[in-house]
């Protein structure tokens, strides 16, 4: 007899007609198959569960802002959005995180583990998203296209910066004079006029500049580059 868990629905469906077994030959263990993609499972709970990927069913719901998920571990994570938990604690810097995932990737900036590694010129990085986006300097793949001019970029971000160029949008604005900015860098090097903040600095005469630019030109003239 089968054991399972999930909705009664699911149950019954699952009892009646997809309940189907096969053995693991190496180690005599029962197996729950999917009937849509065979794949198999120790558990029927674990069939169940999966079986929503095909379905499409979500059975639990936010009772705050009604969004429905197919796993229950997914709502009660959804729901400290709403409730403002942050279970998962930095033993370091007491930094708190809604998710655990979240917590073990901050570490990561404590520890300087980098776990992630590219097989083409071995740079490292802490996160995998940040890995397979730098992966795409060596495969040229580019899948952001911008729905205006069809220009192409490698980062969702590239493709966000470029898209205000068509509709204007500066969304980052001075708080001292209100001038506003399409690019975040840009309204922190205006800030520096207004602050008088200057973070290059020559290291031949230790002149100072507020723009990376600035110091480029400035160095030409102690090398004797002139273009």
């Amino acid at each position: 007899m089968c054991f399972s868990q999930g909705t009664p629905s699911e149950q019954l469906h699952l009892h009646s007609s997809e309940c189907r077994h096969s053995c693991d030959i190496r180690s005599g263990e029962r197996r729950y198959n999917c009937d849509v993609c065979n794949k198999a499972f120790r558990h029927p709970s674990s069939l169940i569960k999966h079986k929503r990927a095909h379905s499409g069913e979500c059975p639990y719901t936010c009772d705050v802002c009604k969004k429905a998920f197919s796993q229950k571990y997914s709502l009660i994570t959804h729901q400290r959005i709403h409730s403002g938990e942050r279970p998962y604690t930095c033993d370091v810097c007491n930094k708190a995180f809604s998710h655990q995932s979240s917590l073990i990737k901050h570490q990561r900036i404590h520890s300087g583990e980098l776990p992630y590694i590219c097989d083409v010129c071995n740079k490292a990085f802490r996160q995998r998203f940040i890995l397979k986006t730098h992966q795409r300097i060596h495969s040229g793949d580019r899948p952001y296209t911008c729905d205006v001019c069809n220009k192409t970029f490698s980062v969702k971000g590239g493709l966000i910066k470029h898209r205000r160029i068509h509709s204007g949008e500066r969304p980052y604005t001075c708080n001292v004079c209100n001038k506003a900015f399409n690019e975040k860098g840009c309204l922190m090097k205006h800030l520096r006029i207004h602050s008088g903040e200057r973070p290059y600095t020559c290291n031949v005469c230790n002149k100072a500049f507020s723009v990376k630019g600035s110091l480029n030109k400035h160095q030409r003239i102690h090398s004797g580059e002139r273009h």
